[in-house]
């Protein structure tokens, strides 16, 4: 990787504005983003129609179809498909990683991107987190849930993400060893937070 591109990668627990806050971040330096989009560029590589496997388990997900997406996404990162499929795609997934991140300056949140990345010269990699009351805040207030059902998308979203992490990676996505830098968004909020990630990636990256 040339010295001018550099690469942020985000992992977020759920509920805590961590996708937003990436986004916003992105914009503000502006750079590509990529996130959960990657799982179907793998998917359609291998011809899996991994987004459309099991529509009616995303029914009592949440009110709009749009929301059942999202959180079909999270509770299931791979989709609902045999082990030797969910593999597939993340190798097809950690190929395009690799090619968006020596081809782009960017943002990349999630899908074990840290991970596939940790190598890599010039790479960022941030945690965002958030108190459980901060969450469910966000969740009720902002994602329109109802109480009982974000107290368990938050336990069942965080318990896929934490599985996923371990199978692919080998550790947690919190694992502080192969974080750079780990913040609480309820701290500064989605803009607040957003403008220090973006101050301490100028000074990290030499950036005028």
């Amino acid at each position: 990787m040339s010295k001018s591109k550099y690469v942020i990668t985000i992992t977020r627990q759920f509920g805590s504005m961590g996708r937003p806050i990436a986004k916003l971040v992105a914009e503000k330096l502006g750079i590509e983003y990529y996130d959960r989009d990657l799982v179907d560029k793998a998917a359609d590589k291998l011809n899996l129609p991994v987004s459309t496997v099991d529509r009616e388990e995303e029914t009592a997900l949440a009110a709009s179809q749009h929301q059942k997406n999202l959180f079909f996404y999270m509770e299931y990162p791979m989709g609902k498909g045999t082990t030797a499929t969910q593999e597939k795609i993340f190798e097809t997934q950690k190929n395009l990683i690799e090619f968006l991140a020596e081809k782009d300056t960017c943002v990349i949140v999630g899908r074990c991107a840290d991970f596939v990345l940790s190598d890599m010269e010039n790479a960022a990699h941030i945690y965002i987190y958030a108190s459980y009351d901060a969450r469910l805040k966000h969740c009720i207030e902002d994602l329109g849930m109802e109480e009982n059902e974000a107290r368990r998308m938050i336990a069942s979203v965080d318990k896929a993400r934490e599985a996923y992490h371990l199978n692919f990676a080998g550790y947690k996505p919190d694992d502080k060893r192969f974080k750079d830098l780990m913040i609480d968004s309820s701290f500064l909020g989605v803009e607040g937070t957003a403008d220090f990630l973006v101050d301490v990636i100028r000074k990290k990256f030499g950036l005028g």
